[in-house]
């Protein structure tokens, strides 16, 4: 059978390999080489014969409410929510309008719909977040998870059809602190003199990824001075973005290449005139330095007219059960007896 080999041979941390033996001769294997998909080989007269056979999801639709206290991952989890939602909101959704290391307050709050996969009854794992609102400084930010029917569109948006992207992140890492703002009369930790500081430096753990804050080119990959290693990146509209003190670049990486959002680019380091390991961030707009914190992001394309219609549909009825979230500690109810494939 095409693809078995594969199957057998491309093995992941966590996979299980089921074998049936008579005296040490080999009659079964089975092994799931996907959420909806077991490989089996059976031995028989002639030879071995393998099949995939079927194993559907059940998808459920849950229903969590939190109220901020010490943190999001806390309070998240006191809510019943997963690690892995919890990132999705901090990350995929909310990340470009609230800066989750910084901006979270006491008494913030979040609603979420999300997706828990069943199979022969047995949770499984957490699916697609559908819908989050989350309530920062007083603000609620709203999102709907939305596919058109053609599949060319599938992201996040607010409810009037903005994206929830931007097109770059408001911090090109996962980092611990801010251990020096952009500040114009910054004294110079080293040089002991005054010199405007016109980056932002988070501190993190030498080796911790830095990606692209946006789609752009590689204009620099080097060292400069006292950046260290530097990346810098032209992302047009006269927009470019510099990342120093880089313990080593992102292997291939050179000037002239596209990169995307998101794309790994470096890791941390503290190269250059640097007193730790972190990484200094450059936001420049027609050669002029702006504060990465506080610079308005321009916004990713909003829903095509042509989808209008059809994402209005979908939102009324996802902002139902976003209503319904916020006043629901946490509940799993099924969906309607679908399955996924």
């Amino acid at each position: 059978m095409p693809g078995v080999r594969e199957n057998l041979d491309r093995l992941r941390v966590g996979d299980t390999i089921t074998l049936v033996h008579d005296e040490g001769l080999l009659r079964a294997l089975t092994r799931r080489i996907s959420e909806t998909e077991v490989l089996t080989v059976r031995r028989g007269d002639d030879g071995f014969a393998a099949e995939v056979l079927e194993t559907p999801l059940e998808i459920r639709q849950s229903f969590a409410h939190g109220t901020i206290e010490s943190s999001l991952f806390v309070s998240a989890r006191a809510a019943g929510i997963s690690p892995e939602i919890i990132l999705k909101l901090a990350n995929d959704i909310f990340g470009w309008d609230i800066d989750f290391a910084l901006d979270i307050r006491t008494g913030d709050e979040f609603s979420v719909v999300y997706e828990q996969k069943y199979r022969d009854g047995t949770y499984i794992g957490d699916g697609r977040v559908l819908a989050a609102a989350f309530t920062n400084n007083g603000k609620t930010h709203r999102a709907i998870y939305f596919e058109s029917a053609d599949k060319a569109i599938a992201d996040y948006f607010a409810p009037d059809g903005r994206s929830m992207r931007r097109q770059f992140l408001r911090a090109p890492l996962d980092f611990t602190r801010i251990s020096s703002n952009f500040n114009p009369r910054r004294r110079h930790p080293i040089l002991n003199t005054i010199r405007a500081h016109k980056g932002v430096d988070y501190a993190a753990p030498t080796g911790t990824v830095i990606k692209a804050a946006g789609d752009g080119r590689v204009d620099f990959v080097g060292t400069k001075g006292g950046y260290g290693r530097v990346v810098i990146l032209e992302h047009g509209g006269g927009i470019s973005t510099l990342y120093g003190h880089m313990s080593r670049f992102a292997n291939g990486l050179h000037r002239g290449q596209r990169v995307k959002q998101g794309t790994t680019i470096g890791y941390v380091g503290s190269t250059g005139a640097a007193t730790g390991p972190h990484l200094h961030y450059e936001y420049r707009v027609n050669g002029i330095h702006k504060n990465p914190r506080t610079v308005p992001l321009p916004d990713a394309a909003p829903i095509p007219e042509a989808y209008r219609a059809e994402f209005q549909g979908h939102t009324d009825q996802v902002l139902a059960l976003l209503d319904r979230a916020a006043d629901t500690a946490v509940a799993a109810v099924p969906s309607k007896d679908r399955h996924v494939p």
